[in-house]
């Protein structure tokens, strides 16, 4: 038997992340205490054991690497990767793979750079502080300013949505989450003890959106940037953002510069969001948590209490903005904290519009926002929250998408996501509780389902009122505090609940559950029938199947359809496709849907011993659970995005040459730009060499 991929062990935070990523991007939240100490149910293992049910009952036979040669085009000098070879009986003929997956697929590799199948091509979209607006300069990394970053790209770009430009044919609307900071990889000589006023500014205008138009080549999937377009914007930590729903005005996201509660200043921490039927984007904020100070100071019991659970803890923050701006200092104002972690909705054809934090679809660590429309019209938004041993969620409207393109219409769909219920998924397992021994062994009746059931949490109605579904807790505590109403209606902890996709041609939800490495540790949740298997590091992607197909049901069907890992483990499952014809995946993050119907999933975290990548699988007739790695990514960087389209496969490149000791000084990568050049951020389309169709 082949041995199992190496887990990665230098460079190491959580999983196969870095600790400077860690550090950076969630405020070292993996080596924290987890916010839900709650005794609601765990689901992980009720996946886990399903799945060794399955594993056992197939008899899986062992696997090799997944691995066709790829072809690395950008990105500075890196070390030859020797390509894996293909297995005896396994093709990688075009002709054999699911419709979408007919491409060699890439082997795992740890080459600096981004390695894409052969017979592809790629290109860089736009890089981090390329000039976007009228009067934005050239990008010089010895003379950034503030000034110029507003109206630059922003840093560690990670959503991307592609819309439609009428009237300007071959040209489309990017927009751009830009999650997080690093301001070591940023800057030159930078003392995080002692940030500098002008730091702190340019951190604050990299952070927040952008909206760039791209064109298109005609006859390939190249991407560029049309800079000074009169669509292109930024908004910003210091942007303004409108309170909407039924938070607006309350008394619990009221400052003293704010003292009627309706205006925000920034967005942060966007990570994934989600494209509306009607033509906005919506944006998740997720780690806010780090941004705020001197939560020690708070003495209020029940205060301290609220920010606890959503990982607001400890003295002086990471970047020290409460230095220079008092809204991010708790002992001065403690509401400021509130104002963050929901749902950004965004109209990209309005550059003067305010955007709006939807508060009817709750406060929490928000991966993402995907909706769907029930079958009489009504959007359903699923979201997930972004930690260990929380919740997933969906928020049911009341009122019907206008048709049509008329302002009357356009006004109307901006109030869809204010009034409607927020539910929170608990799941049921079916086997006893003495056939759970905590290490995933088979139940005795071999079956591999749940059901589960949406626990209303809220309803908003017209005018911002509100009637709360939760004893105890207020409308307006729900909506600020949903985590907490989470924990009293007994919902189901889940292993990191990130991106959430309904399938456009099915309408199966998908639900990507990065990874849990803390499940069965001394004082967690024991194993039950929700939790057979301890130690969850790789992932897995849970199938969801609203009753009868409708959005709006209050009850589901689960199984599951991806266990991650290496494909040799017994306990991983690739829905029920032969182990030995599949790629090696781990930590399963963001997703998204091609033409086709293929699930496609970016990774967070490999621990298989390579970069993190994009994967196709196909999720429906004889091909189902057949998964293939497009690509991998550059030295440290992370895959998010994505989009797949029919000709052009787009992904950001977050965090490049985040590793460990890494600075400006002493890069880790020489991506994308090549040795003596910084590190940046991008965003990159992949196309065929011959104009046709992605993995046709």
């Amino acid at each position: 038997m082949r041995t199992l991929l190496p887990i990665i062990t230098s460079h190491q935070g959580s999983g196969g992340r870095s600790a400077l990523t860690c550090r950076f991007r969630c405020g070292d939240a993996c080596f924290q205490e987890a916010p839900n100490t709650s005794e609601n149910d765990y689901v992980g293992d009720v996946i886990a054991g399903a799945l060794s049910r399955r594993s056992m009952m197939r008899a899986a036979a062992v696997v090799t690497v997944a691995a066709a040669a790829g072809t690395a085009v950008i990105g500075g000098p890196a070390a030859p990767q020797a390509a894996a070879a293909v297995p005896a009986g396994r093709s990688h003929g075009r002709d054999k793979a699911a419709r979408g997956l007919r491409f060699a697929p890439v082997a795992p590799n740890t080459a600096d750079t981004v390695t894409i199948p052969a017979g592809y091509e790629q290109n860089v979209v736009i890089r981090w502080g390329e000039p976007i607006l009228r009067g934005a300069p050239a990008f010089d990394a010895d003379r950034q300013s503030a000034k110029a970053q507003a109206g630059q790209f922003g840093y560690n770009n990670d959503f991307l949505s592609l819309l439609p430009l009428r009237r300007e044919h071959g040209r489309q609307v990017l927009v751009a989450n830009h999650e997080y900071t690093d301001e070591i990889l940023m800057f030159k000589g930078y003392d995080p003890a002692n940030p500098t006023r002008e730091q702190v500014e340019i951190a604050w205008a990299a952070h927040g959106l952008s909206v760039v138009v791209v064109e298109g080549e005609r006859r390939s999937g190249k991407l560029r940037a049309v800079s000074r377009h009169q669509l292109n914007r930024r908004l910003t930590a210091t942007s303004p953002f409108r309170l909407s729903g039924p938070v607006r005005g309350s008394e619990l996201v009221r400052t003293k510069a704010d003292p009627r509660g309706t205006t925000v200043l920034g967005t942060l921490n966007n990570c994934s969001g989600g494209t509306t039927p009607w033509g906005t984007t919506l944006h998740g904020e997720e780690n806010f948590n780090q941004y705020f100070a001197n939560a020690e100071k708070v003495t209020d019991p029940e205060r301290a209490a609220r920010l606890k659970r959503y990982g607001v803890v400890g003295g002086a923050s990471e970047r020290k903005w409460e230095r220079f701006d008092d809204r991010f200092d708790l002992a001065k104002e403690p509401n400021e904290a509130n104002r963050f972690g929901w749902v950004v909705e965004l109209d990209p054809y309005d550059p003067d519009s305010t955007p709006r934090k939807r508060t009817a679809l709750g406060r929490f660590k928000h991966e993402a926002a995907q909706p769907r429309l029930t079958h009489d019209g009504r959007p359903v938004v699923y979201m997930g929250d972004d930690e260990k041993f929380d919740y997933f969620y969906k928020f049911v409207s009341s009122k019907r998408v206008a048709k049509g393109t008329s302002r009357a219409a356009h006004e109307h769909n901006l109030t869809l996501l204010d009034e409607g219920t927020l539910y929170v998924a608990k799941l049921t397992g079916d086997s006893p509780a003495d056939e759970i021994d905590g290490k995933g062994t088979l139940p005795a009746d071999g079956e591999f389902d749940g059901s589960g059931t949406w626990i209303p949490l809220a309803t908003a109605g017209p005018g911002g009122k509100a009637v709360s579904h939760v004893d105890g807790m207020t409308a307006e505590e729900v909506y600020v505090f949903t985590r907490f109403a989470g924990d009293k209606v007994g919902a189901t902890k889940m292993d990191r609940p990130e991106d959430i996709e309904p399938s456009p041609h099915t309408g199966k939800v998908y639900v990507a559950l990065t990874n849990n490495s803390d499940r069965g540790k001394a004082g967690k949740a024991g194993a039950d029938e929700a939790n057979p298997r301890n130690l969850n590091k790789h992932g897995q992607i849970l199938e969801l199947t609203e009753r009868r197909d409708r959005a709006e049901a209050t009850t589901f069907a689960w199984s599951l359809f991806l266990v991650a890992g290496d494909p040799e483990d017994p306990s991983t499952y690739f829905a029920g496709f032969p182990k030995d014809r599949v790629s090696p995946i781990s930590c399963p993050d963001n997703v998204a849907f091609d033409p086709h119907g293929n699930l496609w999933i970016s990774t967070d975290g490999n621990q298989l011993g390579s970069h993190d990548g994009l994967f196709g699988v196909a999720t429906r007739g004889e091909r189902r659970g057949e998964l293939k790695q497009f690509l991998t990514m550059p030295t440290g960087a992370e895959t998010c995005g994505p989009l797949v389209q029919d000709r052009r496969v787009l992904v950001a490149v977050q965090h490049p040459g985040e590793v460990d000791g890494a600075s400006v000084e002493k890069p880790a990568s020489a991506w994308p730009d090549g040795p003596g050049r910084i590190v940046r951020p991008s965003v990159v389309s992949v196309w065929r060499e011959d104009g046709c169709d992605i993995g046709v």
